[in-house]
Parts: structure tokens; sequence; C-alpha cells
């Protein structure tokens, strides 16, 4: 891996990373559709019929894999990071780990629409907001780089990261 970027959802970590990707002629792997691809069926199913624990001990494997096996930007899913398993990984990591930061009422704008997310109606707008703030610290703690996305375009964030980041060298300032 080159870039690894962590954050909530609708931080812009899929978007951000596909075009990342493509800026440095690179692969662009999102975790959740690796780990779709390995169980052979959604994630949504994946938690039906074998629980969460299963799923937490194949995203673990396959973030793993991803890190060592992959060579281009990896997104992963806002949950990743909050794993101690994974966590260790990520903080273990050379590669930069890039944190897309968002405000609450970016993610609820960005997510309003969007009935992909179950989370997102399960949890209701107190709940989202919860559950981000209780995930924040880890996201702090495992990044390298934080970009605030808030005011950002997409490509903006991809010009954010390059400005921090040297996909030559694989140096990286902390900002």
């Amino acid at each position: 891996m080159r870039a690894i970027l962590v954050g909530f959802m609708g931080s812009g970590k899929t978007t951000v990373g596909e075009l990342l990707a493509k800026r440095l002629h690179l692969t662009h792997r999102d975790l959740d559709d690796v780990i779709v691809e390995r169980a052979g069926k959604s994630i949504q199913q994946i938690f039906d019929d074998d629980g969460e624990t299963a799923f937490r001990q194949l995203e673990h494997s396959v973030l793993a894999d991803t890190l060592v096996n992959s060579k281009g930007i990896l997104s992963t899913g806002g949950g990743t990071p909050i794993q101690a398993a994974n966590y260790e990984l990520l903080r273990k990591s050379d590669v930069p780990v890039i944190l897309l930061n968002v405000k609450p009422e970016t993610v609820l704008s960005r997510l309003a629409d969007d009935g992909q997310r179950p989370l997102v109606k399960e949890l209701g707008v107190g709940g989202l907001i919860g559950l981000k703030e209780k995930r924040d610290a880890r996201y702090h703690e495992v990044s390298d780089i934080e970009i605030d996305t808030d005011e950002l375009t997409p490509a903006e964030v991809v010009d954010a990261i390059l400005a921090h980041v040297n996909f030559k060298t694989g140096s990286h300032d902390t900002i």
C-alpha cells in the first residue's frame, strides 16, 4: 500500500481514494469491496448469516492481507480502526494513514439521501453523531495526517494529501 484512508462514513474515503489512485496511476481498493469479494456475499449478508464477530475476523484478515499484498491506495471502512487488532496493524504500518476528518453536520448532509447505509437509518441523527464522537479519538490516534474535508471538493482533498505525502519516496509530513 502507498496510502491508507480512514474516517467516518461520509468523509469521502472511497471517492478520494479513487481520485488519488487515478492521479498517481495506482490501483484503489475499498476494504469493504475486498471483504465482499472474499466472502462471496454482501456485508449485510455476512452480518445476518455469521454475525459481527465473524465479520470483524474476516475484516482483520482481509486488512492484513491487503496491507502486505497490494500496492495502491486503500480506503477502509468507517469501523476498521476501531477494532483493536486492526488499530494495531494500522499503527505499525509504514504506510501513511490519512484521516479524512468531517464534522457531524457534514456527515448528515452527505448521507441524507443515501439509502445504501442501513446504519444511518438504524441509528438516526442522534445515534449517528454519538457514534462519530465515540470513534473520533481512535481515528486521530491511528492517523499520520489529517485533512478536514468539510469545505473541500474531493479533488481538493487529493491536492491536500499530495501536498503532505511524497509518494515517490514514501515520506510524509504530519500536519
